[in-house]
C-alpha cells in the first residue's frame, strides 16, 4: 500500500489519468451497451467505437484541465490535433480485440451461445482492448500531446543541448 502511495505522489498525472480513464470507461460502457442492446445489436464493434469516441471527447477536456494541467504550452488547436490522432489510434487498438473475437474467432451466435458471445465481447473489447489502448494513450499523451515543458523546449529549440553539436568531440 505504501508503494502505491509513493507511486501516486511521484507520478500524480498517472493517477489522475487513471481516474479520468475510469470515468471514460463508465461512459463507454453505458453508451456501448445502450447501443448494443437497444439500438444496433447487430453491430457490436460500431457500438463500442461510438462509446469510445464520446468518452474520448470527455477525456480530452478532463486530461487537459486536470491530469496534465501542469504540462504543455502548445497551441490548443495543435494539441487537439495530436490528441485526435492518438485517440483514433487508441480507438483502433480498443476495438481490434473485439473485432478479432467476433469476426476472426467467430465467437458469435450461432457459433456459440449468447452468454459465451457476451462474455467474449466483454473480455475482448472493454477489458483487453481498454488495457492495450490505455497503455498506448498514456505513453502517447506524455510523449506528444501533453509533454513536460522541458521536453517541449528541447523539441522546439534548435539550440537545446540535445540538438546542438558539440565542437569538442
Amino acid at each position: 500500500m505504501r508503494s502505491l502511495i509513493r507511486l501516486a505522489k511521484a507520478h500524480p498525472s498517472a493517477l489522475r489519468f487513471l481516474v479520468v480513464g475510469g470515468i471514460g470507461f463508465v461512459i463507454t460502457m453505458v453508451i456501448n451497451y445502450g447501443l448494443k442492446l437497444f439500438v444496433i445489436p447487430q453491430h457490436p464493434v460500431t457500438a463500442l467505437a461510438v462509446g469510445t469516441i464520446i468518452a474520448t471527447v470527455v477525456s480530452y477536456v478532463m486530461n487537459k484541465k486536470w491530469s496534465f494541467d501542469d504540462r504543455g504550452d502548445r497551441h490548443t488547436g495543435y494539441e487537439m490535433f495530436l490528441f485526435v490522432i492518438v485517440s483514433v489510434i487508441g480507438i483502433g487498438l480498443n476495438s481490434a480485440p473485439l473485432y478479432l473475437s467476433r469476426y476472426g474467432f467467430h465467437l458469435e451466435v450461432p457459433n456459440v451461445t449468447r452468454t459465451h458471445q457476451e462474455v467474449a465481447d466483454f473480455v475482448s473489447g472493454p477489458v483487453i482492448g481498454t488495457m492495450i489502448a490505455m497503455v498506448f494513450r498514456y505513453w502517447a499523451m506524455n510523449k506528444w500531446v501533453f509533454p513536460k515543458r522541458a521536453e517541449l523546449v528541447d523539441v522546439l529549440s534548435p539550440t537545446s543541448p540535445s540538438t546542438s553539436s558539440n565542437p569538442t568531440v
